[in-house]
């Protein structure tokens, strides 16, 4: 087998809040106030293969996002490494590092609050492939147009200011941004949630667009599963921090598996079931706090089991393809 563009393995990401002068002077007294762990991704891996188009969906606080950020070098994991083109990004030399940092971007969910309102459009699109020197200044110019050619974007605005954009164009800003620096695989975290549905259509097809034009990767971060099914070859189902279900879009629209998956797709409105009765997922995600033992899902899941609430399940080939991590498809 080839060696995948991007391997996420066994990775965790933990953000801790500290006790602040009071709750240490507190915790002293003998007050049971400790650290605070938000525990935001938990034993994560994932292989996504050149080309490829990689949906991850779940509820919102399931931490996709944080998952994003990690991949694309804002955070740093807590723990596990990341590989990208079968070498670990930890222990990359300086100049391999650069060179990776550069070919992971990441398309934020909000283009207002992720573009600076004090720089102009050229220097947004144009500041990082000059300063990486794929550029000149004296070339920044034309190099610019080009980008926002691609995008679909008059080059005539690039001396314009954030603020002065519909929603839509600052989304394709944020994309120029990413596309400037010649990257190979893009994070979309949430990218079209913020647009009107009109503009998110147009906006999915400059992503696939893009994807075979550049011959890009993506890991394409959403909660919606109409978006999902239309550009995505493989979904990932994610929950509470871990994988609980990861097959082709088709099988997994399909035939779920994951008691988890079928409740999201249950949820998803569809024209040829209009007077079929809504029931949500009985009571809200755990906080990442406090995650429960064994599976996360198992306060939630209609088929929970002793063994669930003390053994984290293992994932269990259902199909070609197609892994769940449940324990009803394990022996008894």
């Amino acid at each position: 087998m080839s060696t995948p563009l991007l391997e996420v393995r066994n990775v965790s990401k933990r953000f801790v809040k500290r006790l602040d002068l009071a709750g240490k002077i507190a915790a002293r007294l003998g007050s049971d106030i400790a650290d605070e762990t938000v525990h935001a991704v938990d034993g994560f891996s994932l292989s996504v293969t050149k080309g490829e188009v990689v949906g991850l969906v779940g509820e919102s606080g399931c931490g996709k996002s944080t998952l994003g950020r990690v991949v694309a070098g804002i955070h740093p994991a807590t723990e596990g490494q990341i590989f990208f083109e079968g070498e670990d990004v930890a222990t990359m030399s300086a100049a391999s590092r650069r060179e990776a940092t550069l070919a992971i971007q990441m398309i934020f969910q909000d283009p207002f609050a992720s573009l600076n309102p004090r720089m102009l459009v050229e220097n947004i699109i144009g500041e990082a492939p000059r300063y990486h020197g794929m550029t000149t200044s004296a070339g920044m110019s034309d190099y610019v147009d080009e980008v926002m050619t691609k995008v679909g974007l008059d080059p005539s605005l690039k001396k314009r200011y954030p603020h002065q954009f519909s929603g839509g164009q600052r989304q394709r800003i944020g994309i120029a941004r990413a596309l400037a620096v010649k990257p190979k695989f893009l994070v979309c975290d949430e990218a079209i949630a913020a647009l009107d549905v009109s503009i998110q259509a147009q906006v999915i097809n400059l992503f696939m667009d893009l994807r075979e034009e550049f011959d890009l990767t993506y890991l394409f971060i959403s909660h919606d599963l109409s978006v999902v099914e239309h550009i995505a070859d493989r979904v990932v189902i994610m929950y509470l921090g871990r994988i609980v279900e990861n097959a082709a879009t088709e099988e997994i629209f399909a035939r779920p598996n994951h008691p988890y998956t079928q409740a999201l797709l249950a949820e998803a409105p569809r024209l040829d079931q209009r007077k079929r009765d809504f029931a949500p997922i009985k009571g809200e995600i755990p906080s990442p706090l406090h995650p429960p033992g064994g599976c996360h899902f198992h306060p939630r899941c209609p088929h929970a089991m002793p063994r669930c609430a003390v053994d984290i399940p293992r994932f269990s080939t259902v199909g070609a393809g197609h892994e769940s991590a449940c324990h009803l498809n394990e022996p008894a």
